[in-house]
């Protein structure tokens, strides 16, 4: 007997490597990335804090949030998933982009365009392509804007703690029963 495994389910051992199929416009290497965030429930008060996903780089000693090239074979939101994976090896949701940001390199004279996503993680993998060079870390925004090292990246994060903060708000007016009803 054979078991069938959907391709989804599969996730390759190595990161995509390589320029060839990189996007650019006026001369700025694109990028995309996401801010993978999850609500942990603490039992104290039984309330949901949000946490968010950082990850070690490969290069430097700072954190960051997962992101790499756009290539032409993907859209942006599927780039954005697949760096995501690779980088820190988490899957889910990728919502609305937070924005676009130009920034330059830090160790290379190269300008990129950058855009990140927040991405609701759903499934966080014990095995990823990029595991044995990067290590990833649950955090509170707070500690993560501390520790992240660059400031487009703490910009998109207070993008993401913005929007989910007045979308709580929305669902909290919803469910509250109303007083001139």
């Amino acid at each position: 007997m054979v078991a069938l495994v959907p391709q989804e389910n599969v996730v390759p051992l190595v990161s995509r490597t390589g320029r060839h199929l990189q996007r650019y416009s006026k001369g700025r290497r694109l990028v995309v990335g996401c801010i993978p965030y999850r609500y942990k429930t603490s039992s104290v008060e039984e309330k949901q804090e949000l946490e968010v996903l950082v990850i070690s780089s490969q290069k430097g000693k700072g954190m960051l949030f997962p992101k790499g090239g756009w290539e032409i074979d993907e859209s942006k939101k599927e780039a954005a998933s697949r760096e995501t994976l690779e980088e820190a090896g988490v899957r889910g949701i990728v919502e609305h982009e937070l924005g676009k940001w130009n920034f330059k390199s830090k160790t290379h004279d190269t300008h990129y365009e950058g855009y990140m996503f927040p991405l609701l993680v759903q499934e966080q993998l014990d095995i990823w392509p990029e595991k044995n060079v990067r290590q990833r870390e649950w955090m509170s925004v707070d500690k993560a804007r501390k520790a992240c090292q660059y400031s487009w990246m703490k910009e998109a994060l207070d993008i993401l703690e913005q929007r989910l903060m007045s979308q709580r708000q929305l669902d909290e007016e919803e469910v509250a029963p109303c007083s001139l009803c």
